[in-house]
């Protein structure tokens, strides 16, 4: 479930990171460009830059940072390069490490923590600004989302609940649908965000992809391919550059057998690391030239976030090993951490493939419990379950 781009602007889909694949190296002179990160052309970027130069000027004034963070943020999100929550954080120096901020940069330090898997460290700032400003929209639907990532699902509808006046109808009732059709309420839930989406008709194109990346993938848990697919392509209609959307719609369409179409909508957007792997995984499957190139950067990438530390990309990484490397003991050991920081649907997918692959039974039980207590309606997950009950060795 991701943060709604209206009011936090880097995805929790997390899914889609850059980084550099040459060995590091420190550089000599602090005055030496080492890369310029991709910026978007436009009235906005070049607004940023703008914002960015006079803060260089002034930075101490508190408003100026703020709107260069959010600035930083979103161009994180669009781009899917985590260095930016780099620069948001450089901006929001002065007051960083202060153990109580101004609210909005209390919030968006839970923004770049959340970003980041501090979740711990999100959910301790985002329960200083609730105490302390209750009808902080932001913060309570970012709290919401954090939650439903760690699967505290109860915690998670109680806050969309506390939603209610405090944003539009729409976006309160797809993160409380949200959760719902993660909790044994699928089909009902689909039906409701559904019509309310229809009723809708002056929604902003952020909100419309939101909700129907959503509903795309209640249709999908649900088996109803055709609705999950055209969800998708309203999503990107809507918002043809969101990352979450397009890594989603890439493994609607493996899953079902087109790698075809995989290759088209990512061949010119493989910057981005979990779109990397799903042309990776779309070149592999048809035998094209450029599977093992597109598999050796993703290599060289997961390698490059090991040294720096970065434990971000868990999920891709354990299918990366999985389906690409054929590393079936180590994708089973990065799953099985990955699950001790989130439980999503799709965490417990590669989890299970994992279990599956290298016959280990308690691993799959452990999915099976989970599946069990949420009363997740997924079919695919469910299928598989069945089908590998129990693991015989």
């Amino acid at each position: 479930m991701r943060i709604h781009v209206a009011f936090v602007t880097a995805c929790a889909l997390a899914s889609a990171a850059q980084s550099l694949h040459a060995d590091p190296r420190v550089p000599v002179d602090d005055r030496e460009v080492v890369e310029r990160l991709p910026v978007a052309p436009g009235a906005e970027a070049q607004e940023l830059r703008a914002l960015r130069a006079a803060l260089a000027q002034a930075p101490g004034d508190l408003g100026l940072a703020v709107r260069v963070a959010r600035g930083y943020v979103a161009i994180g999100r669009s781009t899917g390069d985590p260095r930016y929550a780099g620069y948001a954080q450089a901006a929001l120096a002065p007051w960083w490490h202060l153990a109580d901020p101004p609210i909005e940069v209390q919030v968006l330090r839970a923004t770049l923590r959340q970003r980041v898997h501090d979740f711990d460290g999100a959910l301790a700032d985002l329960d200083a600004v609730l105490t302390r400003a209750p009808r902080n929209a932001q913060a309570r639907l970012t709290r919401a989302t954090v939650l439903t990532v760690q699967s505290r699902l109860d915690e998670a509808a109680q806050e969309c609940a506390r939603l209610k006046g405090l944003v539009d109808e729409l976006i309160a009732l797809a993160c409380s649908e949200n959760v719902g059709g993660l909790t044994g309420r699928l089909r009902q839930s689909e039906a409701r965000l559904r019509a309310a989406l229809v009723r809708s008709t002056d929604t902003d194109p952020g909100t419309h992809s939101w909700v129907a990346a959503g509903l795309a993938e209640m249709a999908e848990r649900a088996g109803n391919t055709e609705a999950a697919a055209a969800g998708f392509r309203d999503a990107l209609a809507a918002d043809p550059d969101d990352v979450y959307s397009l890594a989603a719609y890439a493994d609607q369409l493996l899953d079902h057998d087109r790698p075809e179409a995989v290759i088209r909508l990512l061949k010119a957007r493989t910057r981005v690391d979990g779109l990397l792997l799903r042309y990776a995984l779309a070149a592999q499957r048809l035998g094209r030239d450029d599977a093992l190139s597109s598999i050796e950067q993703l290599r060289a990438r997961f390698d490059a976030s090991r040294r720096r530390g970065d434990r971000v990309h868990l999920r891709e990484e354990a299918r990366f090993l999985l389906h690409l490397a054929r590393d079936v003991p180590g994708a089973l050991t990065v799953a099985k951490e990955n699950w001790s920081v989130q439980k999503e649907p799709a965490d417990a997918r590669v989890l299970l493939e994992a279990a599956l692959a290298a016959r280990d039974e308690a691993s799959r039980r452990v999915v099976q419990s989970w599946v069990a207590l949420h009363h997740l309606e997924d079919a695919k997950l469910t299928n598989m379950l069945r089908k590998s009950n129990p693991i015989r060795n």
